[in-house]
């Protein structure tokens, strides 16, 4: 773990770090906003279950505000158009998910977040749940997907490579880099972003 923080504190001096912390403001500035801005966020997380990031991204930015009102078979045209594999479940998802269109008001309403929306939202897990909440400013949650782990992995710093996690295998994770992120004093959203980094060589959301 020593040697894992180490390289995360010598990045931190690195043009990198201005990069990061553009993102983490952008976060923040996202939470600023209303239920429509956040319930488009939601719609992008869990477009990125099974999925890669820069493809949700790339429809997030098609859909726009249609994430609200565009009908399905519209939604499920542009997910499939780009390469998505589980256009028709994703777009159903977006569509359920718009009875909770005031995400923002009852996100704040709510004592334990994550659990809320895994328990709520189709097609959101921890995973998602954790990812969404870090990108409306709440940087508490860490994002355990496989590049994360098998940075971890790679480090010794956990036993499996990458795997479909029950809930206590994620919270295990959870809990080494919490350790992590309390020996180079950065939240778990922040540090997230190094990690990330450090296996794709990319900051992105």
């Amino acid at each position: 773990m020593d040697e894992l923080a180490s390289k995360i504190l010598e990045l931190k001096k690195r043009p990198i770090k201005k990069a990061i912390d553009r993102r983490l403001l952008e976060f923040l500035s996202l939470g600023k906003l209303g239920n429509e801005e956040w319930f488009c966020e939601l719609c992008f997380c869990i477009l990125t279950a099974n999925s890669r990031a820069k493809t949700a991204i790339k429809i997030q930015q098609k859909i726009g505000k249609g994430f609200l009102d565009f009908e399905m078979s519209q939604i499920a045209d542009i997910i499939r158009n780009e390469g998505h594999r589980f256009h028709n479940t994703k777009a159903r998802f977006i569509v359920e998910a718009r009875k909770f269109s005031k995400i923002k008001d009852i996100i704040l309403e709510k004592e334990n977040k994550r659990e809320w929306l895994v328990g709520n939202v189709k097609g959101i897990g921890i995973k998602e749940a954790s990812h969404f909440l870090r990108n409306v400013g709440f940087f508490d949650y860490a994002i355990v997907d496989r590049h994360i782990v098998n940075l971890l992995y790679e480090n010794g710093l956990c036993k499996n490579p990458y795997k479909k996690f029950r809930k206590k295998d994620y919270l295990k994770i959870e809990k080494i880099l919490l350790d992590i992120s309390k020996k180079v004093s950065m939240t778990l959203g922040e540090l997230d972003l190094y990690l990330w980094y450090m296996k794709t060589g990319s900051v992105l959301k």
